[in-house]
């Protein structure tokens, strides 16, 4: 009997992952356009000049999905080095990363795809369950087979520090956008069925925290499974602010908080000083 073949795991860059994570896995770019300039996301741009140009520019840049030919040269690797791969991607509600990949891979049957219905710090947990589960020498198809159990145990919830890059998206109106501004509301968000939902809102940092809080709570903790946070912007403070406030959460619980800085595209409609959190929900309460 042939020995199982090792497995690569393969993302697309709008995942986020902990530093530790960030060199075990091959990464699919997508593009990010300011204007009529066109960068490959992570390579010719990195996640804190983005957040730079996105402060400094009027327009709201433009993201479009790799093509099956950047999926394509990944698997080629795969195959050289004799290995299996399971590509993750960011929702197909989202982008159609997902459809690239699965028509990228009809010639290698070596490749399994998934969709991770979430995005960010939640596909992010999802990969990071992957990579421990391959090193432990689980076959490609009951790798595949647990993954899909797992995405729907994923909880990521976030908040918004501004309202202005989903009115700028279009997905908000000016005058809700600026009468929100006025009273310092901080949306919260999360994403359900692979799509971006309003879980509340609050008046304030210290109140949105409460609210993942009390959120986080209500859903229960896998505390045996990965937890990643994550930030937008430049700066980390208000993720910072959020893990003071909420230290009941973790306190003998984890050893420490593995977090990431937001990927651009979802970077792009929530803007600089969002906050977000993705566990795995228990089941002890179910």
């Amino acid at each position: 009997m042939s020995e199982a073949k090792k497995i690569q795991i393969i993302i697309d860059s709008t995942t986020d992952l902990s530093d530790k994570y960030a060199d075990q896995v091959l990464t699919a770019p997508l593009v990010v356009s300011f204007g009529d300039t066109q960068y490959q996301d992570g390579i010719d741009l990195s996640r804190n000049d983005f957040y730079k140009k996105l402060e400094s520019e009027d327009i709201l840049p433009k993201t479009s999905q790799p093509s099956p030919a950047v999926f394509e040269n990944l698997y080629r690797q795969v195959r050289e080095n004799e290995m299996e791969g399971i590509v993750i991607t960011l929702s197909s509600a989202l982008s159609g990363t997902y459809q690239s990949a699965c028509i990228a891979a009809q010639d290698y049957p070596e490749i399994s795809v998934i969709d991770s219905q979430n995005v960010a710090v939640g596909t992010g947990i999802l990969v990071q369950y992957a990579i421990e589960r391959a090193k432990a020498g689980v076959t490609r198809e009951a790798l595949v087979e647990e993954l899909e159990r797992k995405k729907s145990d994923i909880c990521l919830v976030a908040m918004l520090d501004t309202l202005e890059y989903l009115m700028k998206g279009g997905r908000l109106s000016r005058t809700a956008a600026f009468a929100g501004g006025l009273l310092n509301i901080k949306p919260v968000i999360t994403i359900k069925d692979g799509a971006v939902v309003v879980l509340g809102k609050a008046r304030g940092i210290r109140k949105a925290n409460n609210l993942l809080v009390e959120l986080i709570t209500q859903y229960g903790v896998e505390y045996s499974m990965p937890v990643l946070l994550g930030y937008s912007g430049t700066s980390d403070t208000l993720l910072k602010n959020y893990i003071a406030d909420s230290s009941s959460l973790w306190e003998g619980r984890l050893d420490h908080l593995d977090f990431s800085q937001i990927c651009s595209v979802i970077g792009t409609h929530a803007g600089p000083g969002a906050v977000a959190v993705a566990f795995f929900k228990s089941h002890e309460t179910d």
